[in-house]
């Protein structure tokens, strides 16, 4: 499938190619793209640019080489780098610290753009500060489109199209677990993860989590109530998914899948794929048995509190972790694997008895796995006729040729329909 064609003097530019996850997107590009693909990888260290493409020239000789753009972290470089690229990747984090001068520069120069943050809160700023200049260039943002929200999101809405062909159904609740998790997190996560609560409040935090906080068009709809032992152990029972626990991405992943669902609200080209008015989502962790569910549960408690009260234990956290920059290897990325299963109940009356189930899996590293979601997402954009308009999207808005994307290089995607 040929690449669109445009005026830009590169149909993608990586931006930070030289830390952990960007040199894996460099991976993937030179190890699964077109050979034509017209594109540079950018950061600030020239030398270190130099290096990547030596290693993508071992990885794939056939291939063109990236250019080289030499660009620092400020407005008047980003600017100018995003007026050259029809799409750009973005892996330059923490985002909340770093990532607005990309985001702002693909929004104004009308640069579709790519990044893999994990920040609801962040997320939620950009939206406030850019959806509407992006409409008015016509860029498409798609932050939080990697491991932290991407699965999440590409299950809800395939579960969603399941319900809506086979059952000619809207949904209503929907419940993802994180079935089976083996990985380590980056230095670059942890150094997120621990520098939040530095620039955001937790009130900034906690507004950015609650429901429908980043979706255009709010839902009354509420979730089913947890019961009091669930509230006090992080315990309950998911009839086809069985004993779950507290997820520490439920939040996070919950506010994508909720801007989802305004978005195929709000949007004309998307409303033939709306869920439903009665939709809604609920994220957990599987449990292997009751203390252990009870154990993850209240150590998220704990460690929450620590971060967010306590800049000692952050301090203590930062002195013993992973740098950014570095990463699991290449054997320990091998071994690593991830599982999620979903149940999305129909909104009928009566109920029919069936509801659609979903399998996501991903054999191989998690970075690795975040740089294809965004790859592919790019990718996309890249190939396919996907017709929006401009504005801050999820990977969602990017529909069935997507999912078939990311099945094609191992992101491994079952839904059916079963018995309730």
């Amino acid at each position: 499938m040929p690449f669109k064609k445009h005026s830009r003097q590169y149909d993608l530019v990586v931006f930070g190619a030289t830390g952990y996850t960007g040199s894996l997107v460099a991976e993937h590009i030179t190890t699964h793209f077109p050979t034509d693909l017209k594109w540079a990888i950018a950061g600030r260290s020239t030398e270190k640019l130099q290096k990547v493409v030596q290693e993508c020239k071992i990885l794939n000789p056939d291939r063109r080489s990236p250019e080289i753009e030499v660009c620092s972290l400020n407005d008047a470089d980003l600017g100018a780098l995003a007026k050259k690229t029809f799409t750009l990747i973005t892996t330059v984090g923490p985002y909340a610290k770093y990532g607005e001068y990309a985001f702002k520069a693909c929004a104004e120069a009308g640069t579709h753009y790519f990044d893999c943050t994990g920040e609801a809160v962040w997320h939620m700023s950009m939206v406030q500060k850019y959806d509407a200049v992006a409409k008015a260039t016509g860029a498409c943002l798609f932050p939080q489109a990697g491991i932290e929200s991407a699965p999440s999101d590409l299950m809800t809405y395939s579960m969603a199209s399941v319900l809506r062909s086979e059952l000619s159904a809207p949904v209503g609740d929907v419940v993802v677990e994180v079935h089976e998790l083996h990985g380590a997190p980056s230095g670059g996560t942890l150094a997120t993860l621990l520098g939040l609560f530095d620039i955001f409040s937790l009130r900034e935090v906690g507004k950015s989590h609650k429901p429908y906080a980043l979706s255009p068009v709010k839902n009354p709809k509420q979730a089913p109530k947890a019961s009091l032992f669930s509230k006090l152990t992080g315990l309950r029972t998911i009839r086809n998914l069985g004993l779950l626990s507290t997820s520490v991405t439920s939040g996070t992943n919950r506010a994508v899948v909720h801007r989802t669902w305004g978005l195929l609200k709000q949007e004309p080209v998307l409303q033939k794929h709306f869920y439903g008015a009665n939709f809604t989502y609920r994220e957990f962790m599987r449990a292997r048995n009751s203390w252990g569910g009870m154990a993850m549960h209240y150590s998220l408690i704990a460690g929450g509190l620590l971060l967010m009260f306590c800049p000692p234990f952050r301090w203590i956290m930062r002195k013993y972790v992973s740098q950014p920059g570095e990463g699991p290897n290449k054997e320990d990325q091998k071994k690593e694997y991830i599982q999620l299963q979903g149940v999305a109940t129909p909104d009928t009356q009566p109920n029919p008895g069936k509801q659609a189930w979903c399998k996501a899996e991903w054999s191989g590293g998690m970075y690795y796995f975040t740089a294809v979601l965004i790859s592919q997402a790019a990718c996309t954009i890249l190939q396919e006729d996907v017709k929006l308009s401009g504005g801050v999207y999820t990977p969602a808005c990017l529909g069935q040729g997507y999912i078939d994307r990311l099945n094609n290089v191992g992101f491994k995607m079952e839904t059916k329909i079963i018995d309730s």
